[in-house]
């Protein structure tokens, strides 16, 4: 006699059907399908209604949130190499600095895993600010040639055009 009582074959991998439906092995309980008149059978691993609890497959794990840590280190890449235009430069390298801090917390938390990528973004964003910086403040201390070489004279380039 079988676990299931009389007509019935135990049989796994998803041909457990129910006494008096033969299958396509030709006997009784063998045919239908997992989950129709008897809950138990199917696929290893398949979690079925009524089966035992903690069978089926684990849930997927999640992607890594990596997004903030890119985004802060391409921003911070601009605004390290378009250092020229400094206005720009500042505003991605504060931009940049703030996401790749915002990137570096989700890689503690385990959120990401691209925290080396947001602390190079940090890194590229400072050298941007400073460098954005610096070049406001030589365009700011150095002193205006125009207005010099108006009290002196033409530009000397001109003064050579004139004179030979």
């Amino acid at each position: 006699m079988s676990p299931e009582g009389p007509g019935q074959l135990p049989t796994p991998y998803g041909y457990g059907g129910f006494a008096g439906h033969p299958g396509p092995q030709g006997f009784a309980g063998g045919g239908g399908y997992a989950g129709y008149g008897h809950p138990g059978y199917g696929y290893p691993g398949q979690q079925m209604p009524g089966g035992p609890p903690g069978y089926g497959w684990p849930a997927m794990p999640m992607a890594p949130a990596n997004g903030i840590g890119v985004a802060g280190l391409v921003l911070g890449i601009i605004s390290a190499v378009g250092f020229c235009l400094w206005p720009l430069a500042i505003v991605l390298g504060i931009l940049a600095v703030i996401f790749g801090a915002v990137g570096r917390g989700k890689a503690k938390r385990g959120e990401a895993t691209n925290g080396g990528q947001a602390l190079a973004g940090i890194i590229c964003g400072a050298a941007g600010v400073v460098l954005g910086s610096a070049l406001l403040v030589l365009l700011i201390v150095l002193p205006d040639e125009t207005l010099d070489a108006d009290a002196a004279g033409p530009p000397s380039a001109v003064r050579l055009v004139t004179h030979a």
